[in-house]
């Protein structure tokens, strides 16, 4: 019985030849004899110092470029920041004026004399200031919605049944609003006036 097991395995020994034989190469020898290589040990290779260090100072040449660059355009930044300030940002003429409430006023001017929509006002701002107040749309129209809430405008949709460019008309309590900052903000601007005209005059 013992006998025949042995030929049956010399059968299947026979029919299947070993890894060495099919590929050609021979297999890494153990203690107790041929040893297979894992299949991480087969796919890693070994790096070359010299590519580590080579990788590792052209990381840290770009990070230095990088910081450099940073460093520059902080600098031009600050050198160029006087003459990026523009007219409605930072001039401090339009910025006292803004803060006399005059965008607010012109909002509620430009509405009591009949609907108007954001973009509309945007404009009509920009044209009548000769672009001095810059207004965009992240300033319009949160303002229109404040002013609604407010109860100083009402607002309607030029399409009730879908979206659609909303109209605002001046309340009783926005004429109200407006008299009292046309004052405030008229004062202002006769004083600026007054400062502008001496101005010119000494230098003419």
């Amino acid at each position: 019985m013992a006998s025949r097991g042995g030929e049956c395995g010399c059968r299947a020994a026979a029919r299947s030849p070993t890894r060495a034989a099919r590929t050609g190469r021979s297999l890494p020898l153990g203690d107790n004899g041929p040893r297979r290589a894992s299949p991480a040990r087969l796919g890693r290779r070994a790096t070359p110092p010299g590519i580590l260090s080579g990788v590792a100072s052209r990381a840290k040449r770009t990070e230095q470029a990088v910081a450099e660059a940073a460093s520059l355009e902080a600098a031009k930044d600050a050198a160029g920041a006087r003459e990026r300030r523009g007219a409605g940002t930072s001039d401090p003429l339009v910025g006292e004026l803004r803060r006399a409430g005059l965008l607010r006023l012109l909002v509620l001017h430009f509405c009591a004399e009949g609907p108007c929509y954001g973009n509309q006002l945007i404009e009509r701002i920009a044209q009548l200031t000769g672009g001095l107040v810059a207004v965009n749309p992240n300033t319009m129209y949160p303002m229109l919605r404040s002013l609604e809430a407010d109860g100083l405008v009402e607002g309607q949709w030029e399409h009730p049944e879908r979206r659609s460019r909303r109209f605002y008309t001046l309340t009783d309590a926005g004429r109200e609003e407006c008299v009292a900052l046309r004052a405030l903000v008229g004062d202002l601007l006769d004083r600026l006036a007054g400062s502008i005209e001496a101005i010119r005059g000494e230098l003419s």
